[in-house]
């Protein structure tokens, strides 16, 4: 597996093979570049994020000295809402994760009043020293209930700072995710 480091050339970093995540693999690479001081992961399932996005989540470490990692969210459409592939994200009033899950959340008890329903983007950042830390973790058993690695960080009581967008990319989870981005590249 090839992990590109943006910023040091560019360069392809073959990572590997027994790594069980690719938080693992990102931490791999971290070890390599010990003056580092804030890692932006752009996860290979999300094609289409915009530069921007990647510079608004490197610049709230310089907002927040004591960030330890950051991710992002858009308002989700509702033809997404019962989709697995989609992660949904509720945050507190802070801006900070609550909690992470492949089920609809929050659930629409009342469904006559309005509600945001938020979808996670594969992006995140983190401080070195915290992603070093991240990988060390053992999996718990949240992370392996839904097959989401950040539940680890929210277990072991460390808090994701999670940015709002308006991007609406297209993640690419399923085979028809990946014709569709396809498509709009080849235009």
């Amino acid at each position: 597996v090839f992990e590109t480091v943006q910023g040091f050339g560019g360069r392809a970093i073959m990572t590997s093979p027994d790594h069980p995540s690719g938080t693992d693999r990102l931490a791999e690479v971290a070890l390599n570049f010990p003056d580092v001081d804030v890692i932006v992961n752009v996860q290979g399932d999300e094609p289409m994020i915009p530069p921007e996005i990647i510079d608004r989540l490197a610049k709230a470490f310089e907002a927040e000295s004591d960030l330890k990692m950051a991710t992002m969210k858009v308002l989700m459409r509702e033809e997404d809402y019962n989709n697995p592939a989609a992660v949904k994200v509720v945050t507190d009033n802070n801006g900070y994760a609550l909690y992470f899950s492949r089920s609809l959340m929050p659930y629409p008890r009342n469904k006559t009043e309005h509600y945001k329903v938020y979808k996670h983007v594969g992006i995140y950042a983190y401080r070195r020293d915290f992603l070093l830390q991240y990988a060390a973790l053992a999996p718990t058993e949240l992370e392996k209930t839904e097959s989401l690695e950040q539940l680890r960080v929210l277990e072991n009581g460390y808090k994701i700072k999670v940015l709002e967008s308006d991007f609406q990319g297209i993640g690419v989870d399923t085979p028809e995710d990946l014709a569709a981005v396809n498509e709009l590249l080849s235009k």
